[in-house]
């Protein structure tokens, strides 16, 4: 068999898995996320071996959804760290067989100190599933490995099920786009979620002046907030345009009297503008196509901030 046709076995044996699981979700996955949403404490996920590493990665993903959740390892469990489960926990136990010795051997403190055990589990004739007050059904007709033993479509399933169950907490518990981009300050993550309003420039930063401003005043507001521009506003307040470096170079060029010109004068209207609600990956695809260096921040017509380029250099998002 060729090595391409070996892959492709392997990931259709893994997705039929998942397929097949899809029609076990039901009354026990709910009462599983529901016991999780109402603890009060953390979720310790736990699980030996391959079991062990999958459910490193579902406690991570539940802590990056608003679900704080750690792991422990069966062995240091028994070695005192089980006194990381706090009476107001949830322990979530992994285990393809049911039957892991060390796993089992959680159970009677679990049980001692009275906080829910819910379980993946592959067996569900298990010890495991039958001392769970709530266990889900994971198990796989067989490996995808040629002699049935290897941890592959069982542990695919297992994390499987393990994200359903952290999107189900998420969206259970309204989880935002903004709770998102706070648990995720750092990396490719954090940058491709940040808004406009989490970099722009407010208040007293901005350099804001007069439609009849003259232009001998707009100049030093403009050397002061070094921005390279100025927000050209109305009686009003509201923005009817922008004065950049290069509006200067332009007007003088048309050998206009400078010294008696106003703000109106010199200022492009309908300036390029942004909401503070936007990506700031949204911002720099703008700036970026028009080749500009500054957007003016705008919600419902009025001011909200000025967003310069050199905020986003900041972020390393360019």
């Amino acid at each position: 068999m060729k090595i391409a046709d070996i892959g492709k076995k392997v990931l259709a044996a893994e997705a039929k898995a998942i397929e097949n699981a899809i029609s076990r979700i039901g009354e026990e996955f709910e009462q599983a996320v529901n016991i999780l949403y109402d603890a009060k404490g953390r979720v310790v996920v736990t699980g030996m071996g391959k079991s062990g590493l999958i459910g490193k990665k579902i406690s991570a993903t539940l802590t990056s959804t608003g679900t704080p959740a750690v792991f422990l390892h069966p062995s240091d469990a028994l070695h005192g760290d089980i006194g990381i489960i706090a009476d107001n926990d949830v322990v979530m136990a992994l285990s393809t067989s049911g039957e892991t010795f060390e796993v089992l051997r959680l159970l009677d403190f679990i049980k001692r100190i009275g906080v829910k055990l819910v379980s993946l589990v592959g067996n569900p004739t298990s010890s495991l599933a039958r001392e769970s007050d709530i266990f889900i059904d994971c198990s796989v007709e067989n490996e995808a490995c040629p002699i049935g033993l290897v941890p592959s479509t069982s542990t695919t399933l297992t994390l499987a099920v393990g994200d359903a169950i952290s999107i189900a907490l998420m969206e259970k518990k309204g989880f935002s786009e903004e709770d998102f981009r706070y648990y995720h300050p750092g990396g490719n993550i954090g940058k491709k979620m940040l808004k406009v309003k989490h970099l722009m420039h407010t208040g007293a930063e901005l350099p804001i002046v007069k439609s009849a401003m003259p232009m001998t005043e707009v100049l030093p507001i403009m050397s002061e907030k070094k921005f390279g521009i100025a927000i050209v506003m109305d009686d009003d307040f509201n923005v009817t345009g922008v004065i950049t470096d290069g509006d200067l170079r332009r007007y003088l060029l048309k050998g206009a009297n400078f010294t008696s010109a106003s703000a109106a004068d010199c200022m492009t209207g309908n300036p390029l503008c942004i909401g503070e609600d936007n990506l700031a990956v949204e911002a720099l695809k703008i700036m970026e196509s028009k080749l500009i260096t500054s957007l003016v921040v705008l919600e419902n017509k009025r001011l909200k901030g000025l967003l310069h380029l050199h905020d986003l250099w900041r972020t390393e998002m360019i």
